[in-house]
């Protein structure tokens, strides 16, 4: 069947891989974790928006990284969560919703690098150029850095998905935990070089300019918060970049633990378990990271537990 045309509307899947004796307790832990992101990014994002105090560049694009955060969970663990009673020989999805799920996941991941990107790019004015912040960093800057964020990620997701599209298919089994660009090509016969560099060359551009960036900025940052006089001040602002720093290497390693682990033919299971972490551990730590070494957010959540236990 693998070297017949396939041209059904329906391919195999093989989710989440646990043994039935596992179900129930990876079904909670999943549940919990996914419930915990939902809670703490809405939470925050409706805390954000109903202060007016909190209408910072710096709130407004965390709010950005929220979102997403929220986006890319949702993109892959209801649909683990509803299989996971399933058996594997049993679980299948329509190619279309395979394409948009692997369209969502690869723009959560996309998106997750830009958005850092501009939030490294906000710290860096604050430190370096205090005084001109203010000018620099309005509502419209924050709408366009925003824009630029969400636009570069879906332009570039998107001819990545398009270049497999136009492929025939000669087989309908994907053996990951859920849809990827590459499981979907691979479903092709066809010659799939320019699929291969497209893919390798985005995933570059975004990986370099994101790591480039990010490290080019806070080495500025360093050496400014190094040779102030302020002690006080430059303590302030190192804890800051110091919550985006711990978000970005998170990130980091959720990216390149997959990409590790599939080029090792004995952890294959691992790299698929991998794959799923990108989508659970930043979402759930971002917003842990950020509530609690943010003051001004620490001050408002404290101040409605306060309230709510009164």
């Amino acid at each position: 069947m693998e070297n017949q045309t396939f041209n059904a509307d329906v391919i195999f899947l093989e989710g989440l891989k646990v043994m039935p004796q596992s179900s129930i307790p990876a079904f909670i832990l999943l549940l919990l974790t996914y419930i915990f992101i939902m809670v703490s990014n809405v939470g925050l994002v409706v805390l954000i928006f109903k202060h007016r105090s909190l209408h910072q560049p710096m709130y407004l694009l965390f709010c950005n990284m929220s979102i997403n955060d929220i986006f890319g969970a949702t993109t892959i663990v209801p649909r683990l969560l509803s299989e996971v009673f399933v058996p594997i020989a049993e679980r299948h999805i329509r190619y279309v919703d395979c394409v948009v799920q692997a369209f969502c996941s690869h723009f959560h991941a996309g998106t997750s690098h830009t958005v850092l990107m501009i939030m490294a790019f906000d710290r860096y004015v604050a430190i370096c150029n205090p005084l001109r912040y203010a000018t620099i960093m309005t509502n419209k800057m924050v709408v366009k850095l925003s824009a630029w964020a969400w636009g570069v990620a879906f332009l570039s997701v998107a001819i990545l998905l398009g270049l497999t599209l136009r492929l025939t298919r000669c087989r309908w089994v994907i053996l990951n935990p859920f849809c990827d660009n590459a499981s979907l090509f691979k479903l092709s016969c066809q010659n799939l070089l320019i699929n291969h560099i497209y893919g390798l060359g985005s995933a570059v551009v975004i990986l370099g300019s994101s790591m480039g960036s990010v490290t080019l900025t806070y080495l500025r940052i360093a050496i400014v918060c190094l040779s102030g006089k302020n002690k006080e001040l430059n303590s302030r602002a190192l804890q800051t970049c110091a919550s985006h720093l711990a978000v970005y290497i998170i990130m980091l390693v959720s990216s390149f633990a997959p990409m590790i682990f599939h080029r090792m033919p004995e952890k294959a299971d691992s790299g698929k378990l991998a794959s799923i972490m990108f989508h659970v551990v930043p979402p759930a730590m971002n917003a842990i990271i950020y509530g609690l070494q943010m003051k001004e957010l620490r001050h408002r959540i404290t101040s409605i537990a306060h309230r709510t236990r009164v």
